[in-house]
């Protein structure tokens, strides 16, 4: 596993429409693995792509390193249930913010109030990029998945 970016596949992510999203969103990029993982705002609502709902506990930690580097803290990965009985997970910077999340979404619950996975502490990384990649790089990158 990466100590920075927490995954064994340097090349995992983008998941949805990788050669668009390299090629027009910012990115993070792991200075220990080079992973690419999406860090841009959404200007539609203002979210950062950590801040969406995931599908499972796997895909969100794909997009934890984002939130740990956004917030300069250990953020944690929740599962959230929704009345329907469907759960996805959620990344908070902290417990208070997803008590607030909780009160705004009276339909959800989170059953344990504690993080599915959390890294134990907050560590910056030297050779840590966040930029937009040029078009080498891109092609780049899209080969070696």
């Amino acid at each position: 596993m990466c100590e920075e970016c927490y995954v064994t596949s340097s090349r995992v992510t983008p998941l949805l429409h990788p050669l668009d999203c390299l090629e027009h969103h910012k990115q993070y990029i792991c200075g220990m693995c080079g992973r690419c993982i999406c860090i841009e705002c959404d200007k539609k609502r203002s979210l950062q792509r950590w801040n969406f709902p995931f599908k499972s506990l796997e895909i969100a930690t794909l997009y934890l390193r984002t939130a740990d580097y956004t917030m300069k803290q250990t953020c944690g990965i929740y599962e959230i249930k929704g009345k329907n009985g469907r759960i996805s997970y959620k990344i908070f910077a902290k417990e208070e913010d997803l008590k607030e999340y909780l009160k705004k979404n009276k339909d959800k619950s989170c059953e344990t109030m504690k993080p599915s996975f959390q890294m134990q502490k907050y560590k910056e990384f030297p050779n840590t990029e966040v930029r937009r990649l040029d078009s080498k790089e891109i092609q780049r990158y899209l080969a070696q998945r």
